[in-house]
């Protein structure tokens, strides 16, 4: 197929199957400016689909770097609430959401993180509403990837630019399956295999996770009543979407005070445009009370101390070591395509539809239940063909679920 095939069949899938557009319903689109041919044609499909309005707002990193290198600290301790009502308003009105990611991870290096640290803050607090929206599913949303040179070349640092951009183009259309003849058809039976996965371990109902791999050795309790996710998500109207694209996960909420042990990171983590390499975290009680890193370390401290319950886990996800990112050999340094190739964990805000009836529980019922509650929500990767887990049923039984990186059922 050519690239501009390859491409249409790109906006297919995410406004078909990422966002599930509905007749009538509007989409709002953050765009990197660097990808107006990409926008256009999924604005196409949307209209042609039935959308009432496609509102498009635009992001250019260098004016994100100049603003950090040269804004006064003061800009950085609020947020514009014009935008956080704006977004609010049209996630109420049942607008959909589409993020295309496109940033260079490391953006932002050599900025202090004091400054990320405080904008990011600002953020979390104004946008509460509209982020605890995204954590019941009350309205679609969905991330999907497209490069900028920036990042081409961290992937592809042997190529000349615009050879690492064809590069990395390639190796997304692989990994969201567009390369396939009929792309929507292959997301519908790749998401039913997803739903058997995680309709097995929702059966299973494990009191624990037990992970061993070259410097990992941790236990994370599970809630009672928890619900393991994966593939499709499903909004307030009842519309399936998929959140993101690529995704290769099923995943759940472990109970806050419930993990104990250290855990390696298998992959770098680009946050907040810097990368965090070669780090690891102790936990006991659920909280992070150790932590080291080879780069990035005061990236992480920052991060672990955006709030009181960054320390504290809010996912656990399950991806096989065999899956299309991961046997590209990629390293992509951006979350959407890591995470999908690794087991991960994330630090920070758990997922109320990840606990039987959490999606109608009030903030204090949610930690009564005891998930996190957090302004943040970091994944990070750390599953290798290494890595066994066990599941530790409620009579204390320990079950294989990974054996050598992948399924072991």
């Amino acid at each position: 197929m050519s690239f501009a095939n390859q491409l249409e069949k790109y906006a297919e899938l995410a406004v078909k199957i990422a966002v599930n557009l509905q007749p009538g319903q509007s989409l709002w689109i953050n765009a990197p400016i660097q990808q107006p041919e990409l926008v256009r044609l999924i604005s196409k499909q949307a209209y042609s689909a039935g959308a009432k309005l496609v509102h498009i707002e635009w992001q250019d990193e260098i004016s994100t770097q100049i603003k950090y290198r040269l804004a006064p600290d003061e800009a950085f301790e609020e947020y514009p609430m014009w935008r956080a009502q704006a977004v609010q308003q049209f996630a109420e009105n049942g607008g959909a959401f589409l993020f295309i990611e496109s940033s260079n991870p490391e953006l932002l290096k050599g900025v202090n993180p004091k400054r990320i640290a405080a904008n990011s803050k600002a953020a979390g607090t104004a946008l509460a509403k509209w982020r605890e929206y995204m954590s019941v599913n009350k309205m679609t949303w969905t991330i999907i990837g497209a490069p900028s040179e920036g990042w081409a070349n961290l992937v592809f640092p042997e190529l000349e630019t615009a050879e690492a951009v064809e590069a990395l183009w390639e190796a997304i259309f692989k990994a969201v399956r567009v390369d396939r003849e009929n792309p929507v058809q292959a997301w519908h039976e790749h998401n039913d295999t997803l739903h058997a996965k995680r309709a097995y371990l929702n059966d299973k109902q494990y009191k624990k996770l037990h992970y061993r791999a070259p410097g990992t050795d941790l236990t994370i309790e599970l809630p009672d009543n928890h619900v393991w996710m994966g593939g499709t998500a499903v909004n307030e109207a009842g519309r399936p979407f998929n959140p993101n694209v690529p995704t290769e996960e099923v995943f759940t909420s472990p109970r806050r005070e419930g993990t104990h042990g250290v855990v390696r990171s298998s992959k770098p983590l680009s946050y907040q445009g810097n990368l965090i390499e070669n780090f690891s975290l102790t936990f006991e009680n659920g909280k992070v009370t150790h932590f080291t890193a080879e780069k990035g370390y005061e990236s992480l401290e920052a991060m672990l101390n955006m709030d009181e319950a960054a320390r504290y886990l809010g996912e656990a996800a399950l991806v096989p070591h065999r899956s299309p990112i991961s046997e590209s050999g990629l390293i992509f340094f951006n979350t959407l395509y890591d995470e999908n190739a690794s087991n991960h964990l994330a630090l920070g805000e758990a997922f109320p539809h990840c606990l039987q009836g959490g999606t109608a529980m009030s903030r204090e019922e949610l930690d009564q239940a005891g998930l996190n509650q957090s302004i943040i929500h970091v994944d990070f990767m750390i599953g290798s063909a290494e890595m066994d887990i066990d599941g530790i049923t409620a009579d204390g039984q320990a079950e294989p679920v990974f054996r050598n990186g992948s399924w072991a059922f």
